[in-house]
């Protein structure tokens, strides 16, 4: 079966059991779209990391807090919070990995930012430095399936191959969000204030993020698109196992 890795936050985290539950519904996601999934701890001996990268399939940038603004040369401020140096260590190797190697690869909000910070960009610390920002932070008062706002989808995109280009409505569950987009990455999706809600390698075989959780959206025919098509992508997929670039120091 198609392994799919799926990161994972430490168990003393902040809010440790809501992401319990966004890491078991990405899982039973992988499962439904034919997949096995395969959790990433984030605090392995890159040996061991390496070890397992090379036994999966695909992967997937999981959601969570905040990764450290230091990864992309900016200071810290009051409103970031959740910050696990192990994890956005582990987290960055795996995305530089995945790219180099060409293993499909797909963020999930933090996942986004992460992948974006890898590839060289930076964040908003949070919301409030995005100008004319609407409000994206409904978590911890609302569920996480409430549908927050719409999203513009780039009609040429491999996004849109995927969800279609018709704009339709997403969760928001982040207070952070991408500023400066990395190099070799194109922005494909927006919210209605020009916030970030998806990007995508075209260079890369299969390499998307979206800022939603899709995993909440279990019953949203975009939700599901999106799952099989990474297990497509990763099943039977060709890629460079020796492929290797260090960890950040």
């Amino acid at each position: 079966m198609t392994k799919i890795g799926i990161t994972c936050h430490a168990a003393d985290s902040e809010n440790s059991e809501d992401l319990d539950i966004l890491v078991s519904q990405i899982a039973d996601a992988v499962t439904q779209a034919g997949g096995e999934p395969v959790l990433i701890p984030p605090n392995l001996a890159e040996t061991e990391l390496h070890a397992r990268f090379a036994a999966l399939d695909g992967l997937i940038l999981s959601g969570g807090g905040d990764v450290d603004p230091a990864c992309y040369h900016a200071t810290t401020t009051s409103a970031v919070g959740g910050v696990d140096p192990n994890r956005d260590r582990t987290e960055i190797t795996l995305a530089r990995w995945a790219l180099a190697a060409e293993k499909p690869l797909f963020g999930i909000c933090r996942g986004l930012q992460l992948l974006n910070v890898a590839c060289g960009g930076t964040l908003y610390r949070d919301m409030s430095e995005h100008p004319d920002a609407l409000p994206h932070s409904l978590y911890p008062d609302l569920p996480f399936d409430l549908l927050a706002h719409p999203v513009a989808v780039e009609p040429d995109s491999r996004l849109a191959t995927l969800v279609g280009a018709a704009p339709f409505a997403v969760n928001s569950l982040h207070h952070q969000a991408c500023a400066d987009v990395a190099p070799g990455l194109r922005v494909v999706a927006l919210a209605p204030d020009g916030t970030v809600e998806a990007v995508e390698a075209p260079d890369h075989p299969f390499a998307l993020a979206v800022q939603w959780h899709p995993e909440a959206l279990p019953a949203a025919p975009e939700s599901a698109a999106l799952f099989r098509a990474l297990v497509a992508a990763s099943n039977g997929a060709t890629h460079q196992a020796n492929a290797y670039s260090p960890p950040l120091p």
